[in-house]
């Protein structure tokens, strides 16, 4: 075995210590109600039509990521993100309607950006909704109610 090769193969074992990702936390609805209280920035992504239809987690902020046509600004909502922002280190929990757009938007987050403190609740909206826990009218994308 060449220098080289050995060279490359203990990099590919050391690297997961090296090129560590974050990763994307997944919580349930008694979670994010306990990281409400934490001061945990919660973000719905969702769109105006479907916080009028269902409301929004109290404290949460409705900052939509996807427009109707599937079309996003990541430098916009991340702008708008960080305007909400304690501080860095803040946590970020992402809802949806079902998961799987806060999922998709947490793993990018997460992987993508190297965000350590991004988290969605896990079935969205539906999840929280199905335990019959509180809602609130969502006022304006950067203020809640």
């Amino acid at each position: 075995m060449s220098l080289k090769h050995a060279l490359i193969i203990l990099s590919l074992l050391f690297m997961p210590y090296y090129g560590y990702a974050a990763e994307l936390t997944n919580l349930t609805p008694n979670k994010v109600q306990k990281s409400v209280a934490q001061n945990a920035l919660i973000i719905d992504i969702r769109t105006p039509g479907e916080w009028k239809q269902t409301g929004i987690i109290p404290g949460s902020h409705p900052v939509t990521f996807f427009d109707k046509n599937g079309k996003y600004d990541m430098e916009k909502w991340l702008a708008d993100v960080k305007k909400l922002q304690t501080s860095p280190e803040q946590k970020i929990v992402l809802v949806c309607q079902s998961g799987r757009r806060s999922g998709q938007v947490g793993h990018f987050l997460a992987q993508k950006l190297n965000m350590p403190n991004v988290a969605h609740l896990t079935h969205g909206m539906a999840s929280w909704l199905k335990e019959k826990r509180p809602t609130e009218k969502a006022c304006t994308a950067l203020k809640t109610c």
